[in-house]
């Protein structure tokens, strides 16, 4: 590189940066995007100012110059900034919009768009920053020392490399992590680590398989019945794609279905899980993520999917065949013979999943070495046992496996004998496997049976699953145990040992769990006969582990470090859950429960690391009032009222960090009992808390705390906040059965209280069709106007297609005028072309005139040509004239409108009309540099010599707007494809016949 091509590339940077300044503080009314954008680059333009000092003033054989000029490599940091300076000249100077026009810019930006472009800034600048701390140290602490410079300061390109290598990789982690916390990758190394050698080969060579894969947009469907081997199959499929076909142009992507995990398997959870591995095998295609997670980063969100009013199951599945519409996408999908689902797939090939002979012999000999020596010595006996289970299991691989278990404990021939006797095939066989397995655990020696019960009860019915501590730590509780005791702890194994093989351990993802989801099934089917006080023992097993004194000490700050919650195994468990258990035994564990609750100490801690674990779950300052507010645990609600005592006014109205009273969590939430029981203890009806009870309720549909709060004397019509009255909330969020329950009871219709409008017009805006005819049905006033307009316009603005034809079938006044204008002009201003369409058919005035014109100046503006074609179609007048910015034509010239310029010109605008500011449409195009329009105009017949606005000719435009452009930033400053672009424009005017001398 040469010596001075670091310093070269900085100046060429400030250069630019300084243009694009200039266009960034141009820009009106913009958003905070904006501001952000602007207050990054200029922080940029002043540290790369110094770093340009620092190079001016070293030798360019100085280690440290040698060592910046990483900075300048091609496509490196300064590359990498250069290229969004240009992104945002080009879209400033380019723009589309009339708003351009002048010295004032338009912020047209998206919000990925501007993730990426700050991302490039935040990298540049954390690489200018080290470069300058660390001259900075060397020449204040080191002015001397040359030898030690030298030495040291060749390390510093690698340094950078580096750095920007570990703040790649950190946030590539976050970024994996954010996307999704389901991990099927290790659950697949957990299962194909247990496949014997050589079973599945009969599916890999099934002649469906081959053809899924040569068929583009294949579908293979794999149906089995209950232990049939479906998820060892899937894996093994699974493993032989990953190995065979995954490149670089195909990925490969899978999810597993789990009983236990259907609360965290959310249709977008799975979605996500999918782009997550998809990702992961081709790093190079995170940037859409990255952009992603910006749009989301902000607000704390992520992204979501409907799960419809079909389930997730069948809104997944709709949601991948949409995807597969679009792309060479193969789906694979194994199930049960489930009705719903079979139906689902009932044209797609079908391979059925069944165990095969040869696949089961080879399992039960990769066992022989488990079983006892009786067996192990005796080949013949061997045989026996390989034939008799493989007769047995009738396709069902889950068989293979507890008849394998039910010889562990036959230690003589005639026992192995007679236990293969009684081994048949089929679900009764099945259940008497289990039965089996049940009555060897009961015939454990007595702690060990009391043990595989707790075991088995912790698994079958724990709210997720439970890792192999969490399950260790917590058979570890005793009743009245007051602190942790780590003596107290099982060891897993042998947790395991005494389940008489109903239990296994997934070591990829270190849970415990059931060997098969018909265990789980089996375990709840019979659980009145073994296991009947589960919740009870499982709510005081949390409740007691989190009374812990430890708990109890534990300073705030260490509580929301997450380390500290992975130290202690079954917090995290027993702080999220331990409610739910409690849902249904609540009168059994009153004591332990509200004695927890009104422990200050254990119930803010249990409260801290519940928010730690589950982000914006819990807010800040709940007392036990709010928590068993807000998860309707009314018994224990009632019992701590009479446990506080006294005054308990002062208590039941209490406010939370988010300034929520019990009364207004339960009605969120819709527990009528605790709303009772806190009114009947002196809750504030009408308290201010976000939103008043009877809107909250309102809002969240549940009509059963609304009658209750309306029999207690709640103001039906009381007016509060953002969406004023209990209607207006209900309208808003769409409940037709709330809106109906309250117009019933009284609620005035035409309030406009709140920050939106009346009823109707803010169903109107959420587009809630049915909500929209129920009020107009109860006389809602179809003209009342806010600050948005009508209901119509309102409905235009948002594109409500079929909301905007009941309006107007009710008679809605179509020309109605607001601040944008009429409807159709607030329709053409967002480019719904429909709404357009069928505003234009019921008669709207198409020349209407608002601030930015009529419907035509505002799609020609936008660029929406479609609406624009159908706006001239219906005869809009073509030659109708905005303010000094002209007619239509002038407007997409200066838009750059190639194709709206070209449509116009075939609707005979013409060409050669004059604006007061900018002359001819020609003249226009020339002063923002629009080539294409320019050709277009002068291939169309354009006066290339006429004069006119404020430059006259077009080729004194061009050079009026390149000298303007020289005299405010310096013609060094220019951008070299900027010059090129006006001596191209020029060039062609003077090809074309432009007279220099007029």
């Amino acid at each position: 590189m040469d010596p001075l091509s670091a310093t070269a590339s900085v100046i060429a940077i400030l250069q630019l940066s300084s243009k694009v300044l200039g266009y960034l503080n141009a820009v009106k009314d913009a958003s905070k995007d904006h501001e952000k954008c602007t207050r990054e680059a200029a922080n940029l333009y002043s540290l790369l100012t110094a770093l340009r000092f620092h190079l001016e003033e070293k030798n360019s054989r100085d280690p440290w110059y040698t060592a910046v000029r990483a900075l300048a490599v091609e496509n490196g940091p300064l590359d990498q900034f250069k290229q969004a300076l240009e992104q945002l000249q080009t879209k400033l100077t380019g723009t589309g919009r009339l708003g351009a026009a002048g010295n004032v810019l338009i912020w047209k930006f998206k919000k990925e768009e501007i993730a990426s472009i700050l991302g490039r800034m935040e990298r540049l600048k954390t690489l200018v920053e080290i470069a300058l701390q660390m001259d900075h140290f060397k020449i204040e602490m080191m002015k001397t020392d040359t030898g030690f410079i030298r030495t040291q300061i060749p390390a510093m390109q690698y340094g950078l490399d580096s750095i920007q290598s570990d703040q790649d990789r950190i946030r590539y982690d976050k970024l994996i992590t954010w996307l999704s916390s389901l991990d099927f990758p290790a659950q697949q190394t957990d299962i194909i680590s247990r496949r014997q050698e050589g079973t599945g080969r009969w599916f890999l060579d099934a002649p469906e398989l081959a053809r899924w894969l040569q068929e583009p947009k294949g579908i293979l469907f794999c149906p089995g019945i209950p232990g049939a081997g479906k998820t060892m199959i899937a894996a093994i499929a699974i493993d032989h794609l990953l190995k065979t076909v995954q490149s670089t142009s195909i990925g490969v992507a899978y999810v597993y279905c789990s009983y236990k995990a259907q609360g965290e398997q959310s249709v977008a959870s799975l979605l996500a899980a999918i782009l997550k591995q998809l990702v992961q095998a081709r790093p190079s295609y995170a940037e859409p993520v990255e952009q992603l997670h910006e749009l989301h980063r902000k607000s704390g969100t992520k992204p979501t999917a409907d799960d419809g009013n079909d389930g997730n199951r069948r809104r997944f599945l709709d949601l991948l065949r949409s995807l597969q519409a679009d792309n060479d996408m193969r789906l694979m999908a194994t199930s049960r013979y489930i009705p719903e689902i079979t139906d689902d797939f009932r044209e797609a090939p079908t391979l059925e999943v069944r165990a095969s002979d040869e696949d089961v012999r080879h399992f039960v000999a990769g066992q022989i070495n488990r079983l006892p020596n009786c067996i192990r010595k005796d080949a013949p006996l061997q045989n026996l046992v390989q034939e008799k289970i493989s007769e047995a299991v009738d396709g069902m691989f889950l068989l293979a496996r507890l008849h394998v278990d039910s010889l562990l404990d036959k230690r003589t021939k005639n026992k192995v004998q007679s236990m293969l006797e009684t081994m048949h095939g089929g679900f009764q066989s099945l259940n008497k496997a289990y039965d089996d397995c049940i009555e060897r655990i009961n015939n454990q020696l007595p702690d060990d049976a009391a043990l595989g019960k707790r075991v088995l009860c912790w698994i079958t019915y724990a709210r997720r699953p439970l890792t192999t501590t969490e399950l260790c730590y917590a058979l570890a509780v005793e009743p009245n145990q007051e602190d942790l005791d780590d003596d107290n702890a099982y060891d897993i194994d042998d947790l395991v040992s005494v389940c008489a093989g109903l239990v296994t351990i997934d070591h990829e993802r270190n849970i415990v769990r059931l060997v098969h989801y018909t265990t789980q099934e089996y375990l709840e089917r019979v659980r009145n006969n073994w296991n009947t006080a589960a919740q009870v023992d499982f709510t005081s097993t949390c409740l007691t582990y989190l009374s812990f004194d430890t708990f109890k000490r534990s300073i705030y700050e260490d509580q929301q470090n997450y380390s500290w919650i992975a130290k202690h195994a079954f917090l995290g468990y027993a702080a999220q859950f331990w409610r739910q258990h409690a849902q249904d035994v609540q009168s059994e564990v009153t004591d332990l429960a509200c004695s927890f609750l009104l422990d200050d100490a254990s119930f803010s801690c249990a409260t801290v690391v519940t928010g730690v674990l589950m982000p914006k779950f819990i807010p800040q300052n709940w007392t036990g009032l709010h928590f068993a507010a807000r998860y309707g645990l009314h018994i224990l609600l009632t019992e701590l009222l009479s446990r506080i005592g006294g005054n308990t006014t002062t208590a039941i109205n209490a406010r939370d960090g988010d300034s929520r009273t019990p009364l207004s969590i339960a009605a969120q939430f819709g527990h009528e009992n605790i709303a009772k029981v806190v009114l009947d203890h002196g809750a504030g009806i009408e308290a201010q808390a976000g939103r008043i009870a009877l809107q909250t309720a309102a809002f969240y549909g549940h009509e059963g705390v609304v009658r209750v709060l309306l029999d207690w004397g709640a103001d039906i019509n009381r007016n509060y906040g953002f969406y004023g009255t209990a209607l207006q909330a209900a309208s808003y969020s769409g409940h037709e059965h709330m809106v109906l329950f309250l117009l019933d009871k009284g609620a005035a219709i035409n309030s406009l209280s709140g920050e939106i409008g009346s009823a109707l017009q803010i169903a109107s805006l959420l587009g809630h069709l049915q909500v929209v005819k129920l009020l107009l049905s109860h006389g809602a006033d179809i003209e009342a106007q806010s600050e948005d307009g009508s209901a119509l316009q309102i409905a235009s603005l948002r594109g409500h297609l079929q909301v905007v034809k009941l309006l107007l079938s009710h008679g809605a006044d179509i020309e109605a005028q607001s601040e944008d204008g009429s409807a159709l002009q607030i329709a053409s201003v967002r480019g719904h072309l429909q709404v357009v369409k069928l505003l234009l058919s019921h008669g709207a005035d198409i020349e209407a005139q608002s601030e930015d014109g009529s419907a035509l100046h505002i799609a020609t503006i936008h660029g929406y040509e479609q609406i624009v074609a159908l706006l001239l179609g219906e005869g809009a007048d073509v030659h109708a004239e905005h303010g000094k910015w002209g007619n239509a034509l002038h407007i997409a010239a200066l838009g750059g409108q190639e194709h709206i310029v070209r449509l116009l010109l075939e609707r005979s605008a013409d060409i050669n009309s004059h604006s007061e500011e900018g002359g001819t449409a020609l003249q226009v195009a020339t002063i923002y540099g629009h080539k294409k329009v320019i050709e277009l105009l002068l291939d169309s017949g354009a006066d290339i010599n006429a004069r006119g606005g404020k430059h006259g000719t077009a080729l004194q435009a061009a050079y009026h707007f390149h000298q303007e452009a020289v005299e405010q930033s310096s013609y060094e400053s220019l951008e070299t494809d900027s010059v090129e672009d006006y001596e191209s424009i020029v060039g062609l005017l003077l090809e074309r016949g432009a007279d220099v001398n007029v």
